[in-house]
């Protein structure tokens, strides 16, 4: 679930900086810590070879000679450690992978917690060490036992404006009506949060989405799939759609939100109403070579709400931090998917459903749209 959505955070860094929204210090600085970097091989110093060093893998893109002087460097300095990244793509097999050969090269994950959950009972994850993350930094009910979140974002109805004027679409239920809102649709290509939109739809309550059914979830979306124009995988391809005119109403990040506003002028809008948040987390690989003592210190680090601003900034990531949220302004907190306004009416996905339902799901799922 993650790896298209971490890929998309780099090229949204890269879009806002040839938009000049951004300088070349905010783009490597805001990569940087998207990617979990304080040095770069290329900028690495004798002194600095030896000293420790952590693996955060992350979905990849390229960093370039990024140095991280708002985040990663002060981790540096305070514990003499320095955190290189790895765009490899922390999948599961590739996690059991390292874990399996009795010697890993990975530290830090940029994992589901679904995920990291599965792999932990098969102690492959270490357990997250409490009394040095702050849970009381967190959002209640989102720190797991092998992993922390670190941000969020969500599943979102973005629409055109042009077209509905007046009268916006306000749920999932709109969302599937093209007799009351005419036009094609365009979904998400891997699932996440297309389950329950279908339900939400199809009229199941929010506080009994789960355990999802999705066999009503399957036959609501083979029903509905000829009014689907393409099964989006990537967040660019979602905001083609609708400004190109493809599709009158998409399902997309939320971090793409502010972008698909400013290039249709206002033309295509966004509403939260019953969105689907989703967490990203960081979890420690079984057996990390930098050690878990270390690693945990780098998951604390991460949990400066004013760093955690800057990734907001960036790319529209939802601070996992709540005082984060009283730091951005009126016209800022509009985009931010867990301010307290904009997750008031949403519905976060639930992580163990998906830790023990994804796979499969999924297979299932991709069968429906492809047929």
């Amino acid at each position: 679930m993650n790896g298209p959505f971490e890929r998309d955070c780099v090229d949204i860094l890269q879009t806002r900086l040839k938009r000049g929204q951004i300088s070349r210090r905010d783009f490597t600085t805001g990569l940087a810590l998207l990617l979990g970097t304080s040095a770069l091989g290329l900028r690495a110093t004798p002194a600095m070879a030896e000293t420790k060093e952590l693996v955060f893998v992350n979905w990849g893109g390229d960093a370039g000679t990024a140095y991280d002087e708002a985040y990663g460097k002060a981790f540096l300095e305070a514990t003499g450690i320095t955190v290189k990244q790895d765009g490899s793509g922390p999948t599961e097999g590739a996690i059991a992978a390292q874990v399996e050969s009795g010697k890993p090269s990975w530290d830090i994950v940029d994992v589901d917690p679904f995920s990291a959950e599965a792999l932990g009972k098969k102690d492959m994850m270490e357990k997250i060490d409490y009394t040095v993350v702050d849970k009381g930094k967190m959002r209640p009910g989102f720190g797991w036992d092998h992993s922390a979140s670190s941000y969020f974002y969500s599943y979102i109805i973005a629409y055109d404006a042009t077209k509905f004027k007046d009268n916006p679409p306000k749920s999932m239920a709109d969302f599937f009506d093209t007799e009351k809102f005419p036009g094609k649709r365009s979904m998400y290509k891997w699932g996440a949060g297309m389950w329950e939109a279908a339900l939400l739809a199809d009229g199941v309550a929010p506080d009994a989405l789960y355990p999802l059914d999705l066999k009503r979830a399957h036959d609501k979306i083979a029903a509905f799939k000829d009014n689907v124009v393409a099964f989006w995988g990537g967040g660019s391809e979602s905001q083609s759609i609708l400004l190109n005119g493809e599709a009158s109403m998409a399902l997309i990040w939320s971090t793409r939100a502010k972008l698909i506003e400013e290039d249709s002028e206002g033309d295509v809008a966004f509403i939260w109403d019953q969105g689907l948040i989703a967490p990203g987390a960081m979890g420690v690989v079984k057996g990390n070579p930098g050690g878990t003592a270390a690693a945990m210190q780098f998951i604390a680090s991460a949990q400066d709400p004013e760093k955690q601003i800057v990734m907001f900034r960036m790319l529209g990531q939802g601070p996992a931090n709540p005082a984060a949220d009283a730091m951005l302004p009126a016209e800022d907190a509009r985009y931010n998917p867990v301010d307290p306004a904009n997750f008031a009416v949403q519905i976060p996905l639930d992580m163990t459903w998906y830790e023990e339902n994804y796979g499969p799901a999924l297979d299932e799922y991709l069968k429906i749209i492809s047929a």
